[in-house]
């Protein structure tokens, strides 16, 4: 111990002197600088020296005046956080100068524009039924309250929902009606007065004969409708053609039945174009239809006039104004349907309301060759007999014809006259010929007959015979008016649509239908066309759609083929193929041409080709992209 205190003595006292001499004296405290620099290089000195060096903090306690904020600091603008804080650094009140200029309204929380929105789980159905509660009656649940025991649930017009007990527009106040009282004879024992659950009401009127005055009023309904019903038959309209090119027959001897060679394109090929494009542009209009002017006596009501009796084909001012006026041109004048000619299609023939059927050239000068004209002998009313359907025999030497005045008529196509006429005094909706080659004898009819007791249309297939012009068939499955028929299955079977909004399939010569499509989403389908490859039916609906059902066998739905994007609601627009299957086209109620792609279902171009109604559209067979349309404004149109 006393060593080490003389060891420290020695050591404060040897510094004392060394600095007091180093002061002194200049030489020595260089050597002891030379020293220093040599220090590195000595030997340690020993532990106990070591021991009693000074022991330096480095980080020493510092008293602050003031509390330190440590904690983690969110900006409030801050969107997304990449670590997971607590409920404090989440919660934390914001710190910062604060904005004196801005307003109480600005400075709430918001997340959007006007205001700040709150989640909120709730039902369709609730969500609607409170929206239409607030728009009938001014009152709605409050969303922000959850607990509904509150008195003041209600926002909106409050009193108005205590008046109603809070009833909502699909709830009705509960009203109390009072039963009606039965007899009452409940004794079983009492074998011939026991009522039991079949007692009559006390009120209840079991009279069956009608009074004195109802019987008087039933007899005069009675005798208006059988005076009504009762009409006599229209005669037949009288035929006549004109012929509107100078020669019938050419240098060789050849009519315009003969398939033209020299159009550059092969119409006697029975194989279709490889590749089809979508038609740009308009390159031929065919006009000639126009408006029906009936033949009829002026002789209404007190209207009396010589001149229209005399020459109906001219009628007088008096007349044709009441014609107008009664019946627009809008409601007369249009084409009705359009078909090529079978194979080659290098003829057209049109029907119209007009009570006229035209044949055209399709190739060359593109001249209305011929017109078959229908002179009706009209009933008083002045109603206008308009032609409805059309249809080639295979050969194209001879066509059909339907029209309102109910006779189906069968033309040649070369000299204009009408072979045979054939009625059961219905009106023929649409027409076809069979067409197998040995059966080109034998044609079909869809036909409708008004029942006067329950005003139900009962539909009539008919087959006639034309060699003997009797009806050999009858197919009476359908409840409503028939729109078309289409054969299928190599001409074995036909399928029908009518307004009962049914499709059935039928086996030729066979009247009980095998196959019947009906369901509640379907609408009537007014038009069917065949597909070129004989395997798909492209049915018009009237829901805006074109459904496409298989042809063979089972005939079901193809639900991926389903084409939209038109308006054909209550117009029987025709809906047709182009000859490689590439495209579906139809018209529509704006008058646009519409073409789909048949793969993709997509809507590929809209074409405005006519004012009115485009009633119908023909892909020419031959041809890679001429289409033929027609509509409501009398024009026939060629597209290319």
């Amino acid at each position: 111990m006393s060593a080490a205190i003389a060891a420290l003595a020695s050591y404060g006292g040897s510094d004392s002197d060394s600095d007091s001499d180093a002061e002194g004296r200049p030489g020595r405290s260089a050597q002891v600088a030379a020293g220093d620099a040599v220090l590195h290089l000595a030997s340690p000195p020993p532990a106990t020296q070591q021991a009693l060096l000074p022991v330096v903090d480095s980080a020493p306690a510092v008293a602050v005046k003031e509390d330190v904020e440590t904690g983690v600091h969110l900006d409030p603008t801050t969107k997304e956080v990449q670590y997971n804080p607590n409920y404090d650094t989440m919660f934390a009140p914001e710190f910062g100068p604060v904005n004196p200029f801005r307003t109480q309204q600005m400075a709430a929380p918001r997340n959007m524009l006007s205001g700040y929105t709150e989640p909120a789980h709730i039902n369709d159905f609730m969500f609607e039924q409170q929206r239409r509660t607030f728009a009938t009656y001014g009152y709605a649940l409050d969303p922000s309250i959850d607990n509904y025991e509150v008195s003041t649930k209600y926002i909106g017009s409050v009193e108005e929902a205590e008046k109603n007990q809070g009833l909502t527009v699909f709830e009705t106040g509960q009203k109390k009606t009072e039963k009606r009282k039965k007899f009452k004879e409940n004794d079983a024992s009492n074998i011939d007065g026991f009522l039991g659950p079949w007692a009559k009401y006390v009120d209840e009127k079991d009279v069956a004969k009608p009074s004195e005055e109802e019987q008087r009023e039933l007899d005069e309904i009675t005798a208006k409708r059988q005076k009504k019903g009762k009409h006599e038959d229209d005669k037949p309209g009288e035929e006549k053609t004109i012929l509107h090119v100078k020669e019938m027959y050419d240098y060789q001897g050849r009519s315009y039945l003969h398939v033209p060679q020299d159009v550059g394109v092969n119409l006697r090929s029975t194989v279709a174009p490889e590749k089809c494009y979508l038609p740009k542009k308009q390159i031929h209009v065919w006009s000639g239809h126009t408006k029906a002017i009936p033949r009829v006596a002026c002789s209404r009501g007190r209207i009396s006039c010589s001149r229209g009796i005399n020459r109906p084909d001219a009628p007088c001012a008096i007349c044709r104004w009441f014609y107008e006026t009664k019946y627009p041109s809008d409601t007369l004048l249009g084409v009705s349907a359009v078909r090529l000619f079978p194979l080659s299609g290098h003829l057209l023939l049109s029907c119209s309301m007009d009570c006229k059927i035209k044949l055209w050239e399709v190739y060359g000068e593109r001249r209305c060759l011929r017109t078959f004209i229908v002179i009706f002998f009209f009933n008083p009313t002045g109603h206008s007999k308009a032609v409805r359907d059309i249809c080639f025999n295979n050969a194209g030497s001879q066509f059909l014809s339907a029209a309102y005045d109910r006779y189906l008529k069968l033309w040649d196509t070369e000299t204009g006259q009408c072979i045979s006429r054939f009625t059961n005094r219905k009106v023929p909706y649409c027409v076809k010929f069979n067409p197998d080659e040995d059966k080109q004898n034998l044609f079909v009819a869809g036909m409708s007959d008004k029942k006067i007791v329950q005003t139900l249309i009962v539909l009539l297939i008919l087959q006639w015979d034309i060699r003997s012009g009797e009806i050999v068939q009858e197919y009476d499955r359908h409840l409503g008016a028939v729109n078309t028929i289409v054969f299928v299955d190599e001409n074995r079977r036909f399928v029908s649509t009518s307004d009962d909004k049914s499709l059935r399939v039928w086996e030729w010569d066979i009247p009980v239908d095998f196959k019947y499509i009906a369901e509640p989403s379907m609408h009537s389908m007014p038009t069917v066309t065949l597909s070129p490859n004989g395997k798909w039916l492209a049915c018009q609906s009237m829901d805006n759609q074109i459904l496409i059902f298989g042809a063979q066998n089972r005939f079901r739905l193809n639900k991926k083929k389903i084409f939209k994007g038109h308006m054909v609601a209550g117009y029987a627009c025709q809906v047709d193929f182009s000859p490689d299957m590439s495209y579906v086209i139809s018209g529509d109620a704006d008058g646009k041409l519409n073409i789909w792609d048949w793969k993709t279902t997509k809507l590929y171009s809209r074409l405005k080709a006519h004012d009115k109604v485009c009633i119908g559209a023909v892909w020419h067979p031959h041809e890679t992209s001429k289409v033929i349309t027609c509509g409501w404004d009398g024009l026939i149109k060629l597209w290319d």
